[in-house]
């Protein structure tokens, strides 16, 4: 099925400026009809889907891109898409081992309160 850029934007939750910006930048290229109108496809949308998934994993809008432009390259580029979704994949395992650290950290603070609070109350209970 083909949609313009207004149903398109509404089906894929994505303002139409948003959508000329990455068009713009290459990060999506709608086919055009005969008087020149975007036309979007079921395909598209899959293909929003994902970009906006790669920014929820915090990549990079410069990679995004060059995953853009490796993908409209055609299936010879899938290496170097790998490539990139790897090192993604390292970024994000970097910062869970990060935020593991604060949670452990967090978790050790909760139990010393809890050993004090506990303490705490003994003492008023022997009184």
């Amino acid at each position: 099925m083909n949609y313009g850029i207004g149903k398109f934007s509404r089906i894929v939750n994505i303002s139409v400026d948003t959508l000329r910006y990455y068009e713009k930048e290459g990060l999506i290229v709608p086919k055009r009809d005969n008087v020149n109108r975007r036309q979007y496809t079921d395909h598209d949308v899959k293909w929003i889907d994902f970009i906006k998934r790669l920014k929820k994993t915090g990549m990079p809008i410069k990679d995004i891109k060059k995953y853009a432009k490796l993908r409209y390259r055609g299936n010879e580029t899938i290496n170097d898409r790998l490539k990139l979704l790897y090192d993604q994949r390292h970024r994000l395992k970097a910062d869970q081992v990060e935020l593991q650290g604060h949670i452990n950290f967090l978790d050790e603070k909760i139990q010393t309160y809890h050993e004090m609070n506990a303490s705490v109350e003994a003492k008023l209970e022997s009184k």
